[in-house]
């Protein structure tokens, strides 16, 4: 069967969803010998770095489900899984998903005190961990059995797994979790359909230049790799997961693998920016696709000026220098990116632009009344979307207080300009209201910062507000020497250059991130807001 039609048959399969794409491309008659999936450690006896054939790593699956049956594991257990590697979450989560059971996958980044809390807010049926994650969780009451180390369950008879489980399209198959820039980290489901609805989409669409080989750059335990797995499988395309998002890490695999489409949230491409690209081998990349927070026009250039990409031109498809960036904004909770814009090196829509909705998408920029803005008002992001996970685990409070006049409240500010186009202004939670009732946008004022002043690396800026009074710090990670540096950050501000009350330089270490590599904007914001009692 050709990628092609395979594709086809996908799309068109009514029973098909995210907790079955491996054994449904098997069943529509994918070659067994063609690509599976490669990892960037050893697993299960399987060497890193060499693919996984479909054939084996179905074969791998089963070896790990048959080990979770005999230890009890069945439909609707929850199973809590903490670890490091893309390897092991991957893994665990196809195993897991073929018993019925719904696999807990949460960030190896979190503290063991976070965690342990969090996987007893979860009810788990039980916890699988590594040797160091096991140990991180200490003597702590979990409410829920370890059920062994991860390394054990490749040791599974695969003939031994019981027949797969035939899921239903509401069935959960899936709890991720928040970032936790907040506090403790929210549990989110995803349905059988919701996190297949994006892929279905994309398989009835002419195949994107670059998705033929992918380094995973993002998150393992993320709903964003959950989505990468099952759109390489469907895709039939070679695809290597990557443990770690530092950008050295991503830097020297994309020259180990050459992949033509590298995935990732905008801490990596913040990281990566700061290396001199043009002196690595990145030829083989077609493109850069960023989900997540929207990236900064200053950590986007860079990397379209490096790589390729094939254009159509009078003389047929050639190859020219350059490779695009599809930029967009998602979370956990939406379940896909729900925009999308691509940036070339002649582009010049930025200013924090994420371009326009997807098909699937209804979008709605809305008053706190559930009134729908018009365009160039600024409001609050709402979204209706097949891709939308049905709520937070545990939690129908925090679930229903999202939801505004039909529509699942993101969280973020935005506005649509009268072209269609959407743009980012700022997570609600870090915007602050100026006494003239405009509004000061941290991330936003990050952006033209980072636009203005070249020589800032990256910067947070963090802003607060006592009663008739915004003060705002900017701190400041440089990569070259600057000089008038505080004027020049005051310029670029603009109206709210009045409420800055330094520049700070400091070192990435001195920004509090979470699990993700988000800045714990809450944090500097109670720093910020003790320094000046």
């Amino acid at each position: 069967m050709t990628t092609k039609s395979l594709r086809g048959a996908l799309a068109a399969d009514p029973f098909i969803g995210a907790g079955n794409v491996l054994g449904t491309v098997l069943a529509h008659g994918a070659d067994p010998d063609g690509p599976g999936l490669t990892f960037d450690v050893d697993v299960d006896g399987h060497p890193a770095y060499e693919v996984m054939s479909l054939g084996k790593l179905d074969e791998r699956v089963n070896a790990r489900a048959a080990w979770l049956h005999a230890h009890g594991i069945g439909r609707r257990d929850v199973v809590a899984v903490w670890t490091t590697t893309a390897a092991d979450h991957i893994l665990s989560f196809l195993a897991l998903n073929r018993l019925g059971a719904i696999p807990a996958l949460i960030n190896g980044n979190l503290s063991g005190e976070i965690a342990g809390e969090y996987i007893r807010r979860l009810r788990a049926t039980g916890v699988l961990t590594d040797a160091r994650h096991r140990e991180l969780l200490g003597d702590q009451e979990l409410n829920a059995p370890h059920l062994g180390d991860l390394a054990e369950l490749g040791t599974g008879d695969p003939a031994l797994a019981p027949e797969p489980y035939q899921h239903h399209q509401d069935d959960p198959i899936v709890i991720t979790h928040s970032s936790g820039t907040t506090g403790l980290p929210k549990a989110v489901v995803a349905s059988h359909s919701s996190l297949f609805a994006a892929t279905r989409h994309l398989l009835t669409m002419p195949q994107a230049q670059g998705v033929d080989r992918i380094l995973n750059a993002l998150p393992a335990p993320h709903t964003a790799t959950i989505l990468m797995v099952n759109q390489a499988l469907g895709n039939r395309a070679e695809f290597l997961a990557l443990s770690s998002q530092a950008g050295e890490y991503v830097l020297e695999h994309i020259e180990r693998w050459k992949p033509r489409g590298v995935f990732g949230f905008a801490v990596t491409w913040a990281e990566l920016s700061r290396f001199d690209l043009g002196k690595h081998d990145l030829d083989s990349v077609r493109i850069w696709f960023n989900t997540g927070d929207c990236a900064h026009e200053a950590h986007i250039r860079p990397l379209v000026a490096v790589g390729s990409h094939v254009t159509v031109t009078r003389e047929g498809k050639v190859t020219v220098p350059g490779s695009r960036f599809i930029d967009g904004l998602g979370s956990t909770e939406m379940g896909h990116s729900m925009f999308h814009i691509t940036h070339g090196v002649g582009t010049e829509r930025y200013g924090r632009c994420i371009g326009k909705p997807y098909l699937f998408a209804d979008i709605a920029v809305l008053a706190l009344d559930g009134s729908v803005l018009g365009p160039n008002q600024t409001g609050h992001l709402g979204v209706k979307s097949p891709t939308l996970a049905p709520g937070y685990w545990n939690d129908s409070v925090t679930t229903y207080r999202a939801r505004l006049n039909g529509y699942y409240l993101t969280g973020d500010l935005v506005y649509r300009d009268s072209d269609g186009y959407y743009f980012h202004l700022d997570r609600a939670v870090d915007s602050v209201i100026m006494p003239d009732g405009s509004y000061l946008h941290t991330s936003l004022s990050e952006e033209r910062i980072l636009a203005a002043v070249p020589e800032v690396r990256d910067c947070t800026v963090v802003a607060v507000s006592t009663g008739d009074t915004v003060t705002t710090d900017v701190l400041v990670v440089l990569g070259d020497a600057v000089s008038e540096l505080e004027e020049r950050v005051r310029e670029a501000l603009g109206a709210a250059g009045s409420t800055l009350r330094r520049v700070v330089i400091v070192s990435e270490s001195d920004i509090p991130t979470g699990a993700t590599g988000k800045v714990r904007k809450l944090v500097l914001r109670e720093r910020h807001a003790a320094s000046m009692a």
